[in-house]
């Protein structure tokens, strides 16, 4: 609750609705009309949140009284969520995959707005990551490989999760996962005490993989089933994640291999042919975006959690002795691509590994605060020379590289040695979500004479899925032939999209809908001086610009430069 006494703005962060009752000083309060209370106070965009601010022209509230604010969640976390899930669908960024036949679990199309997206994040991401560094290059390995590679990398023997099931409910849970989202319930409860203490218990007994210590937190703390309620639960097990097929002509002859769980291992194998064929000197980086398959169990929260899913990886080889240095770099430098795109730093945070992975000497996830909480987008691991060791071993191949460069301790070069690795790892489709909850406001345009809203992606504009929209102000005069004309020089360079259709009101606000940034409208004006109108999506402001003008204004206004410098 805020107590405004001066009425000065205040800013409230959250996408919830809101009451405010008047203090009239007898005690009694007041609780005004919805046009008074439209009046009183505006929605304004404040650090990339929707947020609450009085109204200063406001006749009410009486700059006198005393305003209490009471924020109602009436729109809940969970409807936020549900309103981007209903968003996405309905302006063709995600769909469910095989939906005429009821879909498929955990599995998700991306339509036509939802595909330009994603690959201008993966452009943002390469560009970033490769163009921007002379040491970094890019490959894109098979998904298919050998089955050795999966043995040798740890993953056939322990890439597992520990699940319970519900005797009742028959319903299968990761076990930490059912202990995150109680130390989340202590946190909102304000039990930070019983919080770390869980989270510590639970971390001893993951690092230690004692499967009973799992089971038996999830009882202490009298964790039900989200769908029967009941604490009768089994033993804790560890499950398998790996999708395996057979390669082969005749099933007896075929070969079992398996769909990749992460793409760094297709890294690891070229590490070589790329340091050797593309003379690279330490330290050294290997990018790739593909796709990766787990068999989640427990897949949730949209595309959060998928079955198949894809990502975008860079293996950085370095001397050993100088990872930690390394280490520290990245995880600088990962965070600072992600705050260029605008958002919010206090919707970040770093998380600390206290279970390290069996390749990893230090590992900290970059985490996002979701609607739900915060969920890590991307993680930065520091796995010394475990993969190319265990490749060595069961490859039978030197994997060695040769460093010419003099150790000052010995005076002599630093010779034949395994490199040791820094990772960064991020998920293409949690970024995907990020962005889109991020961008998302249902913004209020009301007045005391109007009730108004709209629906808007506020994308950066390198990101959005269209750059621009012409619309012709009617469909006659040679307006949509002109239209058609500018438009048909932009689109050499930008996506660009035509549309004639509705009211010009209307046709603003379904592109606002998709993040397109920019609308420009051909008028009649336009046949007699070759001027149009931009209309800005932010700020709805409009002006007045020569059309042949406009690939350089857009240009200025799209271009990567805005976050890649």
């Amino acid at each position: 609750m805020i107590t405004n006494n001066e009425c000065n703005p205040v800013y409230w962060t959250g996408l919830y609705s809101y009451e405010c009752f008047l203090n009239t000083g007898s005690g009694k309060k007041v609780r005004p009309n919805k046009v008074l209370l439209a009046a009183a106070f505006k929605k304004t965009t404040f650090l990339g949140n929707t947020c609450l601010k009085v109204n200063p022209k406001s006749k009410f509230p009486n700059p006198k009284s005393k305003i209490i604010f009471a924020a109602i969640m009436s729109k809940s976390t969970d409807e936020l969520f549900k309103n981007v899930i209903s968003h996405a669908k309905e302006y063709g960024f995600v769909f469910p995959s095989s939906e005429i036949y009821d879909g498929l679990s955990a599995v998700y199309d991306y339509g036509q707005n939802g595909a330009e997206l994603k690959n201008n994040i993966k452009t943002y991401w390469w560009k970033a990551m490769v163009q921007m560094n002379d040491n970094i290059v890019g490959i894109d390995s098979a998904i298919f490989m050998h089955p050795k590679i999966w043995k040798a990398s740890g993953h056939v023997d322990g890439f597992s999760d520990p699940m319970i099931d519900n005797k009742d409910s028959k319903k299968r849970y990761r076990a930490d996962q059912l202990l995150e989202d109680k130390i989340a319930k202590y946190d909102s409860e304000g039990k930070t005490d019983k919080a770390e203490q869980l989270q510590h218990d639970m971390d001893e007994a993951l690092k230690a993989e004692d499967l009973t210590r799992l089971r038996d937190l999830i009882i202490e703390h009298e964790i039900a089933c989200p769908v029967s309620g009941t604490r009768n639960w089994t033993d804790v097990r560890q499950f398998n994640l790996m999708f395996s097929t057979q390669m082969g002509a005749v099933a007896d002859d075929a070969d079992t291999i398996y769909l990749r769980p992460e793409t760094a291992q297709g890294i690891f194998v070229n590490y070589l042919n790329v340091q050797k064929s593309g003379r690279m000197k330490i330290p050294f980086g290997i990018a790739q975006i593909g796709k990766a398959f787990r068999n989640e169990v427990i897949a949730r929260q949209f595309i959060i959690r998928m079955r198949e899913f894809e990502q975008m990886e860079m293996q950085f080889f370095v001397r050993p002795g100088t990872q930690k240095e390394w280490f520290d770099q990245w995880k600088a430098a990962r965070l600072k691509w992600h705050l260029a795109l605008g958002t919010d730093a206090a919707k970040y945070r770093y998380h600390e590994h206290t279970k390290l992975a069996h390749y990893a000497d230090a590992a900290y996830d970059i985490e996002f605060e979701f609607p739900f909480g915060f969920k890590e987008v991307e993680g930065i691991h520091s796995r010394t020379n475990f993969d190319l060791s265990q490749h060595e071993k069961f490859s039978g191949k030197k994997l060695q590289y040769f460093d010419p460069e003099v150790d000052p301790k010995t005076g002599k070069p630093y010779g034949n040695y395994v490199p040791y690795v820094i990772e960064t790892s991020i998920g293409l489709d949690r970024m995907f979500l990020l962005t889109m909850i991020n961008a998302y406001e249902e913004e209020d345009l009301s007045t005391e004479d109007k009730q108004d809203s709209r629906t808007v992606l506020h994308l950066p504009p390198c990101l959005a899925p269209v750059k621009a929209a012409i619309f012709p102000l009617t469909k006659k005069d040679g307006l949509p032939e002109k239209a058609r004309e500018i438009m048909d020089k932009l689109k050499l360079d930008f996506n660009i999209q035509y549309e004639e259709k509705d009211a010009i009101g209307k046709r603003y606000r379904r592109q606002d809908a998709i993040g397109t940034p920019f609308c420009i409208t051909v008028d009649h004006q336009t046949l007699e001086d070759n001027t149009v109108t931009i209309r800005h999506r932010d700020s709805m402001a409009q002006e007045r610009v020569p059309a042949d003008q406009l690939d350089k204004i857009i240009g200025d206004l799209v271009s990567w430069r805005n976050v890649l410098s």
